[in-house]
């Protein structure tokens, strides 16, 4: 008598359990993002690549700050204001933080928007958002200019360790950066928004399918990651 084998049904990927399940996963003929698109996916990526930097620049600046033998300079005088005969520390730095922490509220506002197809707030909402970060730049601005015409130097300043100037232009400028790249970003897109690329699929930059306003939501992570990356910046570099 001739014996016959039963073949079990070859298991599809994503179907088996544990890490089998997911080696077979990554070793079938699909995308690795499978739910997600190519430019969410990309932005993640440069977002990670993006927090190593800053994570860096943070460590390097906490390594100097204790390591110095020089005392470090007094961040409440240092950003400190002469206002109507009153001396006010950090008051500058938190306005900026208010209005940095405000822009993401709009542009929250301006993704869920977009997702509905409201062109028209969409646009107003990022342009709003725009508006908050240039405002934020351009207080950063007057914050670097008082500094460099009271002593402050990339080598040395007036109040101690000389560190103090080099860490401060790097941090803040390397954020400033991101925060003018996004205000430049935000008011291309809210014009693309605004004129209707996305409805009818208008050929050109960052126009995606149409109907599909996913460029407003990967536009939201980066500026969302810049907020929060001053949040930390504010708390090591302000307030320590």
């Amino acid at each position: 008598m001739t014996e016959t084998t039963l073949a079990t049904p070859k298991a599809l990927p994503g179907t088996i359990p544990g890490l089998r399940g997911i080696a077979a996963d990554w070793a079938s003929d699909q995308r690795a993002f499978k739910n997600v698109s190519w430019g969410k996916a990309m932005m993640w990526i440069f977002l990670l690549s993006d927090t190593f930097i800053f994570s860096c620049f943070l460590l390097s600046y906490m390594t100097a700050r204790m390591s110095t033998t020089v005392p470090w300079p007094n961040p409440s005088e240092v950003f400190a204001l002469n206002i109507g005969g009153q001396h006010i520390p950090l008051i500058l730095i938190a306005i900026m933080t208010f209005i940095l922490i405000s822009s993401s509220g709009t542009m929250a506002m301006a993704v869920n928007f977009g997702y509905r197809r409201d062109r028209v707030k969409t646009a107003a909402l990022m342009l709003a958002t725009a508006a908050f970060g240039a405002t934020f730049v351009g207080m950063q601005a007057f914050e670097w200019t008082k500094l460099i015409m009271e002593g402050v130097r990339p080598w040395g300043n007036p109040w101690g360790a000389p560190q103090f100037g080099a860490c401060f232009f790097m941090i803040t400028g390397f954020h400033g950066t991101h925060v003018t790249i996004g205000v430049i970003f935000l008011i291309a897109i809210a014009r693309k928004v605004l004129r209707g690329d996305f409805d009818v699929e208008r050929r050109g930059f960052f126009t995606s399918r149409k109907g599909y306003y996913e460029i407003v939501e990967i536009m939201g992570l980066y500026w969302h990651f810049v907020d929060l990356v001053w949040v930390f910046i504010f708390a090591f570099f302000y307030l320590w």
